[in-house]
């Protein structure tokens, strides 16, 4: 069983979150997991304020070399590149390879468990494919939701200390607009309890859903 783990942003601490969490799900199994990374793809979205057709081209160059590599299982660690991952999975999904979101299930459960969602972002290019996102999971529960935007511009980059504490501004403004706050973006992820304990709600974050959800694929293929 292969894993391909497909970034678009190598952060330390999202590459070091992902990648524990997926040793801690297959610690029992013979899996290979392998990094594909090309992270021109995240700055230039945030360069022309979505993804380009040429984000979506060399994303999609990384699915296919992946596949060609052998993966059974496509793993999209990022959020800004939703849509095309939106558009890839069925497609993939028809030729016998697995394709794993990694915030879908996070978003399933935000709107499971609350009717006002805040979406927490550091980059304006992930907001709104994430909203998108909780809207489709809305639909396929039948319900209507409310999402509120946390956008902690300038967050990106920053230390931990200083990251989490801008988090918590940042959500702290809005949390009484919201039932659940959700982390749009995997390299979040580390500031979820800090920020859950500051501000007294439940915060989603995607990695351990994603890779929840990987796992779930792995032994769907055996």
């Amino acid at each position: 069983m292969k894993i391909a783990a497909v970034y678009t942003s190598t952060t330390p601490e999202l590459i070091e979150m992902v990648n524990q969490q997926l040793n801690a799900q297959f610690k029992d199994d013979s899996v290979t997991i392998v990094s594909y990374q090309d992270p021109s793809i995240l700055q230039e979205a945030r360069d022309n304020g979505g993804v380009t057709p040429g984000c979506a081209r060399r994303l999609l160059n990384l699915y296919e070399q992946a596949v060609k590599d052998g993966a059974n299982i496509l793993f999209n660690i990022c959020s800004s590149v939703g849509d095309v991952a939106k558009l890839a999975k069925p497609l993939y999904e028809m030729t016998g390879v697995k394709f794993v979101r990694i915030d879908e299930d996070m978003a399933m459960e935000a709107v499971r468990k609350g009717n006002r969602i805040g979406v927490v972002a550091t980059l304006r290019t992930t907001l709104e494919p994430t909203k998108r996102l909780i809207q489709d999971c809305a639909k396929v529960l039948g319900k209507e939701v409310v999402l509120v935007d946390a956008l902690a511009d300038g967050a990106f980059g920053l230390n931990q200390e200083d990251f989490k504490q801008m988090l918590i501004d940042t959500c702290s403004k809005v949390k009484d607009q919201v039932d659940i706050f959700l982390f749009a973006q995997g390299s979040m992820a580390y500031a979820e309890e800090a920020v859950s304990r500051a501000v007294g709600m439940p915060v989603l974050s995607s990695i351990r859903f994603g890779t929840a959800a990987v796992r779930k694929a792995a032994d769907s293929m055996k």
